[in-house]
């Protein structure tokens, strides 16, 4: 993530604001848990413009950035998972193939300038939902999704920095960006949750052992303490002394997740079991009194990029839930009681079915991708007993064709120019994206750093 923007809500139309649910949810009844994550899906669908005439497929309007694209459409994975609905299957397969890039890394050229660590985690990820879920492989000639996946890690494990802070993974890639100087929870969670799901999908130790060296350099450098608080990140310019303490449910999330995988990989090891459950009880802060999901920032204002994150951390709930089986029904409570929750405020938008930020209250007038999808998880989450558990190469239910050497070619630091990003690099990402950029320049949103 490069940027934050202060909450935008242009987009909001508050029709029905109030009214009665207007999406029916009876989580007893798989049906109904489908007909209400599919009117959820279209509402979050209808904000995507990539597979319009002359739009660049993968990509969001502003004021959306590439990552949450990504995240998107690691959400349409798992609806299609869960609900066996194929509808969206064609727009998210185009988009993941279109922005992998040239070497099929997800660096592609019309992003490579401003993407961060996290951006290309956060797309790399969504390539290794799909193999775990078994979503329809990719057409003859193209790359499959395990080996999308690992082309993601190979290129980030290269970044390991061990000049300051004894390791650990900077925000940023490039030098001319800023957060360069920056080692954040999120970037390194990247790497640790797609490494230990890479492990436990073919069995390769050594993605095992990069998931162990994140984790080990997290707790050494304090970004996670001893009772598994998770803050958001470090500056090496005072040797990582400093933390930021702020505290996000996608951080957690994405070491929970990681750390059911590595709990799955050691075949139920007591000590990965006490690291899941520390991590899980340090995620209930995220949950109010009535057992109904939050963001902190919910309490005063949250930027685009962070109404996203429930939604992350629903998915990650979930998935914990099946690959650690001591933590469903814990998990599984708080689910239900935030999906009834969540449904209950979409009410609004044109359709009047859209949803809001805040689920401990009726629609508070925030719409958007990232409501939407984190609603949609907490909805069809409810289906996880319900579908089959993840494939693996180890279980022989795989069929996603990987390449343990994927990105190690990656071309993309010579594509570069060693200069700061200028309005016309941008403009690769196509008009939307460059008007986007272009309203910020001109100083329309007020931009801050994570």
């Amino acid at each position: 993530m490069r940027v934050r923007a202060p909450l935008v809500c242009s987009l909001c139309v508050l029709a029905g604001q109030g009214a009665e649910a207007a999406i029916t949810l009876d989580l007893t009844s798989k049906d109904s848990i489908k007909a209400a994550a599919s009117t959820i899906a279209f509402d979050l669908m209808s904000y995507y413009t990539g597979n319009n005439t002359g739009d660049v497929p993968g990509n969001l309007p502003d004021p959306y950035f590439w990552w949450e694209a990504g995240a998107m459409f690691g959400t349409m994975i798992n609806y299609w998972y869960y609900t066996g609905d194929s509808t969206y299957n064609a727009v998210t397969m185009q988009a993941l193939l279109h922005q992998a890039g040239d070497d099929f890394d997800y660096m592609p050229l019309n992003q490579t300038k401003t993407e961060g660590n996290d951006d290309q985690g956060f797309w790399g990820m969504a390539a290794m939902t799909a193999a775990e879920t078994k979503f329809p492989d990719p057409p003859s000639g193209n790359p499959g999704w395990l080996a999308l996946a690992q082309g993601v890690l190979n290129t980030q494990i290269a970044r390991w920095d061990e000049t300051t802070c004894n390791g650990g993974f900077r925000w940023q890639i490039f030098t001319f960006n800023n957060g360069f100087n920056y080692k954040n929870s999120i970037s390194n969670g990247c790497v640790f949750n797609l490494a230990a799901r890479l492990a436990l999908y073919t069995g390769n130790a050594t993605y095992a052992d990069w998931a162990l060296k994140t984790w080990d350099w997290m707790n050494a450098v304090g970004l996670m303490s001893p009772q598994y608080k998770i803050v958001d990140g470090t500056h090496n310019t005072d040797n990582c002394t400093q933390k930021d303490g702020n505290t996000w449910t996608y951080n957690a999330g994405i070491f929970l997740l990681g750390g059911a995988a590595m709990y799955n990989y050691t075949n139920g090891s007591a000590l990965w079991q006490e690291r899941v459950t520390g991590l899980l009880n340090a995620s209930m802060i995220f949950f109010d009194e009535s057992g109904i999901m939050h963001e902190f920032c919910e309490f005063g204002k949250c930027n685009v990029d962070q109404r996203s994150f429930k939604a992350y951390f629903a998915r990650w709930l979930a998935a914990t839930a099946e690959l650690a089986p001591f933590t469903h029904d814990i998990i599984m409570g708080k689910m239900r009681t935030t999906a009834k929750a969540a449904v209950s405020t979409c009410t609004a938008g044109k359709r009047g079915t859209e949803c809001g930020l805040r689920w401990n209250m009726t629609n508070d007038g925030s719409l958007g991708v990232g409501e939407q999808m984190a609603v949609l998880e907490a909805v069809q989450s409810n289906l996880v007993d319900s579908v089959p558990g993840w494939v693996s190469a180890v279980k022989g239910t795989g069929t996603s064709q990987g390449d343990v050497n994927a990105g190690t070619g990656s071309t993309a630091n010579s594509r570069l120019t060693t200069g700061p990003v200028t309005t016309a690099d941008r403009a690769g990402a196509g008009i939307l994206t460059a008007l986007v950029l272009l309203g910020v320049l001109g100083g329309s949103i007020t931009m801050i750093l994570e």
